[in-house]
């Protein structure tokens, strides 16, 4: 259903309007927003529900198997300057695509597997969007965030995972009593820590299930996350800097202990 949007007050686009505004970074809103061609393809792929399109006429062409597949949604076509009015942002070759939010995946599809990225209050998107396109891309099995952590269905988390976060399997914890959950599982919760004392990862030996802890971008794991877990690794690395980012940390541990 192919409608030509002429003014940025439309109500019909509502669901694209002031995308940076705080709000659409809470878990507990509706919709998700896939932001350029590839992801909104990629969230047709992964089954997510489509509630409507805001595109450049230039995408519909390659975009017209999806748009073909699912005829009764909504497919608003606008000239990029307006497509920015509307979502108040440079929006990446000029493509968004508004979906129902999945939910998270319950625990016991999170406890089936062998290797778990926990992350603490991890409030940066694109870190947190690039850490579970690296679990993905290592074979990691889920994906766990505290109730502090940034929102692995915000559209720039969404776009640095490259759709990932659309597929990996992932929830948000109650609270920290979930570290228990895991071990409890089976699971051995290791910490990546800068901390004295901890095991360079070159000699650390993995134990069959691992529950990979990420701290926070600034201060890394707090003390109690840290004092929860069964073993503390760290990434072996000269003094020029005092860490690395979390993004490059994850995707160091993961490889090594995939």
């Amino acid at each position: 259903m192919l409608i030509e949007v002429t003014d940025p007050a439309d109500p019909r686009v509502a669901d694209f309007t002031g995308l940076r505004d705080a709000h659409l970074r809470r878990p507990d809103v509706s919709r998700f927003i896939a932001e350029g061609v590839k992801i909104i393809e990629r969230a047709f792929a992964a089954g997510c529900r489509p509630r409507s399109l805001l595109l450049q006429s230039r995408w519909l062409e390659g975009l017209a198997g999806v748009v073909d597949a699912w005829p009764e949604v909504p497919v608003y076509v606008a000239p990029e300057k307006l497509i920015e009015r509307i979502s108040g942002f440079h929006v990446h070759r000029g493509a968004l695509g508004s979906f129902d939010r999945p939910p998270e995946r319950p625990w016991e599809e999170i406890l089936s597997g062998r290797r778990v990225i926990v992350c603490e209050d991890m409030v940066d998107h694109a870190n947190l969007g690039a850490v579970i396109r690296t679990g993905a891309g290592l074979g990691w099995d889920a994906v766990v965030v505290s109730q502090g952590s940034a929102d692995p269905l915000y559209r720039r988390a969404i776009k640095a995972s490259m759709g990932a976060s659309l597929v990996m399997p992932w929830r948000r914890m109650a609270s920290d009593d979930d570290l228990a959950r895991l071990r409890d599982a089976g699971f051995s919760l290791v910490a990546s820590t800068l901390a004295p004392g901890a095991v360079p990862l070159d000699d650390f030996d993995a134990p069959g299930r691992v529950a990979l802890l990420l701290g926070t971008e600034g201060q890394g794991l707090s003390a109690a996350w840290s004092d929860a877990a069964d073993h503390h690794v760290t990434i072996p690395m000269t003094d020029a800097v005092d860490s690395l980012n979390v993004a490059a940390a994850a995707a160091i541990l993961a490889h090594a202990l995939r």
